[in-house]
């Protein structure tokens, strides 16, 4: 970064800055934000405590000790990065987006680190995991929260490890879906409000987790496993106990569901033994323009109801069962609560929508140092990536801010999900080309009204995802030097 860069950038970056004042108590602590910070932003091939002191002129010693020593609170930095979010950036198509990441260490000393699957690598790794929470609108996406994964054998049941690492006596195992539904709760108190949230597999295929979200009225659209089981009729409840032909004993528990009931299905069967299925033609949707041509998904969609912890049927939910039409093997199954009358493109937006945290990992990691960070302790790492959060923030601002309000196509993840995360942060609309028959209302005008017609968010006077479609394009580099050049 040469010193124009430098001179163009840091005045922002300072005001940006002084709305976490209030989280230290002495100024020296204080400074080491815009140190640590800067680092990160910068141009350093290696952003690890070590790169960024040598070169700020800061004593390597004195931002180890920023991180894991000095007395400042990154609880109400991370509510006022959420809180900052919620004031200039609410929207109401707004995508919450739950995932996780894994972070390659060596050794056994780092706090929650154990060999595991390792998404970095692909295989299994000795890493550290940590789960996230994004928030994205059309034009502007960034991370909110993410925290450490205690895994539960190796460090929760040994105590002695984990006050060697810092970590608190409190601090104890949370499934993966709890912490998703603590980050989400906490940002729902800090203000942010999610017309949608999504999620992959790893979290749908979790009843417990989408119960709580039904009890919340959050709507979501989830990935499923295929081995999630449903009913594809609602099965009949009785209420009152019935006549019993002067049999004794102790009376049944009501309500309950009826003897002669239809047992739930896994999804998988769903599409190849319900009628109401096989009856309906594959729709085609084209989600994306790759290099090789238009990606299309074949859709076909039913209402489902879920068991509920009591035994009993949930509300209805949208089963979206969707196939890669050049590859009919690979099949993904998406649920959602959303109202019924809710269209497909719509749900298949905010469904393939996940690669924007896909994107922020990407960027985090490879602009900001998100995984070169080579502290041990608990307290350091936490740190880490609250004020990762805030670097990744002011990145997201400043790019919206020098891009302007030009928007482009909505790129969306090849068909695996693994491939391309689409371009770097920049201003972006929604794109939905369908290809093959609309859901009704068949026209695009009585679509649009239809649409307008129909609050779809987990807030009743709230509307649904935008679906414009834009085509001015512009590269996206996520180069910070390029954009104040710009």
């Amino acid at each position: 970064m040469d010193a124009d860069t430098v001179f163009k950038l840091k005045p922002a970056l300072t005001r940006f800055l002084h709305q976490f004042d209030p989280c230290f108590g002495r100024i020296t602590a204080r400074r080491h934000l815009d140190t640590y910070v800067m680092g990160q932003l910068g141009p350093l091939e290696r952003k690890s405590i070590e790169p960024i002191a040598d070169a700020s002129g800061t004593p390597p010693r004195t931002l180890q000790q920023f991180l894991g020593l000095y007395r400042w609170d990154e609880s109400d930095m991370r509510d006022r990065v959420q809180q900052r979010v919620a004031q200039r950036h609410a929207h109401p198509h707004s995508v919450g987006i739950i995932d996780e990441t894994s972070f390659v260490k060596k050794g056994e000393q780092t706090a929650c680190v154990q060999r595991q699957h390792c998404g970095a690598v692909g295989k299994q790794e000795n890493c550290v995991v940590s789960v996230h929470l994004g928030y994205a609108t059309p034009d502007f996406h960034t991370m909110v929260d993410g925290e450490l994964y205690l895994p539960k054998t190796t460090w929760h049941e040994d105590r002695e490890r984990c006050q060697a690492a810092g970590i608190p006596d409190e601090l104890v195992y949370r499934a993966k879906w709890e912490m998703a539904l603590e980050q989400l709760r906490r940002a729902r108190g800090n203000g942010l409000r999610f017309a949608w949230l999504t999620f992959d597999e790893g979290y749908g295929g979790k009843p417990p987790f989408l119960r709580e979200l039904d009890a919340l009225g959050q709507n979501y659209v989830a990935e499923v496993p295929k081995s999630l089981r449903v009913w594809t009729k609602k099965p009949q409840v009785l209420y009152r106990e019935h006549v019993r032909d002067g049999r004794m004993g102790r009376p049944r528990k009501l309500p309950r569901l009826k003897v002669k009931n239809n047992p739930t299905s896994e999804v998988q069967d769903v599409v190849a033994h319900s009628p109401l299925l096989r009856r309906e033609v594959w729709k085609n949707y084209r989600v994306k323009d790759g290099s090789k041509g238009p990606m299309v998904w074949q859709v076909k969609r039913m209402t489902v109801w879920l068991e509920g912890a009591d035994g009993l049927p949930t509300a209805p939910h949208v089963l979206l069962i969707a196939r890669n039409a050049l590859n009919p093997d690979e099949v993904k199954y998406f649920l959602s609560n959303a109202p019924p009358q809710t269209l497909t493109d719509v749900l298949l937006l905010v469904a393939f929508s996940r690669w924007k945290i896909e994107r922020m990992f990407q960027d985090g990691k490879g602009e900001l140092g998100m995984d070169h960070f080579e502290v041990r302790k608990y307290l350091s790492v936490r740190r880490h990536l609250i004020v990762s959060c805030v670097s990744y923030q002011f990145m997201a601002e400043f790019q919206q801010e020098h891009r302007g309000e030009k928007s482009r196509p909505d790129p969306l993840p090849d068909p695996h999900g693994d491939g391309p995360a689409g371009p770097g942060l920049a201003s972006r609309r929604s794109l939905f080309q369908e290809d093959g028959r609309f859901d009704p209302p068949a026209t695009a005008a009585d679509a649009a009204a239809h649409y307008q017609q129909q609050p779809l968010s987990s807030q009743a006077n709230d509307p649904p995802p935008a679906r414009d479609r834009a085509t001015t394009a512009r590269p996206d580099d996520l180069s910070l030097a390029t954009l104040v050049a710009w």
